[in-house]
């Protein structure tokens, strides 16, 4: 029942499989990139809890030992101190250039863990297990990784492929409902950058798949799989294309500093309003059709997903200081802001000619809203 999406990179190319009881089948799938039978993991504490007995068990079924440190769950893990702790910890574990580290856990894990394999011993092997539904269609796939930094967000990272990539649909059965529809920001976000044949089949299956409906989850992650591999292949690196997967992230990233990265603002709500902004801009830009931001607007409140700046618990900061914080954002380049805009659903672009005054205006709006 599960799929395989590859990721074609040369030298670097890897397989990223999608569907259930893939952690009972994780030792026979890692089990060929191995040098000896053992693997290092790193989770966090509220994974672990969870699912780390049940890839013990996996690994044992191909004779792989497995030796796992737990890290706080949460944003504030993505930071030097918890990359040095990690760092140290599989230095300690004698991992060697060899071998292969595993990062079984959410966003947060993956991009931490994938930065620490990339800077130890000049860089080792890892495997992504994605334990969330962003991580799954998202960052667990095409090598970005990186902490946050007092400054902004993922700052400080390198570009680090995978080895393999197993997105266990199983595991989605666990995550409470906020985070499962956090993580559908991410996936709405590939059909509203690309895929409008996509967005439809949301718009007509995405409250089933929220409701556990398998054969609709398999679908929908291995179709945003499909076309994050397909934009990776093109533009590893983000030099271009890429650059398109970041729709709603400039909003975004500005919104998770103002919120001091903390629970009142999870990555994939802010991806989800930041789509609504980019879209709302884009009409007053004239850009794409008046009716579009309402259509996007509306099936994001059909998931019950937050849709507004009203939607965010506590005080934000003015519109001229919410700018500021996106001039921090790593699109910034030669001094001009990057938007990844749209002429429709589907059509999405990347453009750094929109008018700082249009930006403040939407801003003044979506804020004057609260």
């Amino acid at each position: 029942m599960s799929n395989i999406i590859h990721v074609p990179l040369g030298t670097r190319a890897y397989d990223v499989h999608v569907g259930p009881g893939l952690l009972a089948l994780s030792g026979a799938l890692i089990a060929p990139l191995l040098r000896r039978s053992r693997v290092a993991v790193i989770t966090d504490e509220a994974v672990g809890a969870l699912h780390l007995d049940a890839l013990r068990a996996g690994l044992a079924a191909s004779g792989i030992e497995m030796t796992a440190l737990a890290l706080p769950p949460g944003e504030a893990t993505k930071c030097w101190a918890q990359l040095e702790r990690t760092t140290e910890w599989l230095l300690e574990a004698q991992v060697e250039r060899g071998d292969v580290v595993i990062a079984f856990g959410g966003g947060v894990i993956g991009d931490l863990v994938g930065f620490a394999a990339a800077i130890l011993r000049r860089g080792v092997r890892f495997v992504q297990i994605p334990t969330s539904l962003l991580a799954q269609v998202d960052s667990s796939v095409g090598g970005k990784t990186g902490i946050n930094s007092s400054r902004g967000k993922n700052l400080i990272g390198a570009f680090h492929q995978p080895s393999l990539v197993l997105a266990d649909t199983d595991i989605l059965e666990t995550l409470k409902s906020r985070d499962f529809l956090a993580g559908y920001g991410e996936v709405v976000k590939y059909g509203l950058l690309g895929d409008a044949a996509f967005f439809d089949w949301l718009e007509g299956h995405a409250p089933a798949m929220a409701a556990g409906d398998m054969a609709a989850r398999i679908y929908a992650v291995s179709r945003s799989v499909q076309m994050k591999a397909d934009i990776v292949a093109r533009d590893e690196t983000e030099q271009g294309d890429r650059a398109l997967l970041n729709l709603g992230h400039t909003f975004c990233h500005a919104l998770e500093a103002a919120t001091g990265y903390s629970g009142r603002l999870l990555h994939g709500e802010g991806v989800a309003i930041g789509c609504a902004l980019a879209f709302e801009l884009s009409a007053r830009l004239g850009l794409c059709p008046q009716e579009t931001p309402s259509r996007v607007r509306a099936h994001l409140k059909w998931m019950n997903m937050k849709v507004d700046l009203s939607d965010i618990e506590g005080d934000l900061p003015d519109a001229d200081a919410l700018l500021a914080l996106m001039a921090q954002d790593k699109k910034m380049q030669e001094g001009k802001l990057h938007f990844v805009l749209a002429r429709n659903i589907g059509e999405a672009f990347v453009t750094p000619d929109v008018p700082r005054e249009a930006v403040l205006a939407v801003l003044r709006d979506a804020l004057a809203s609260r």
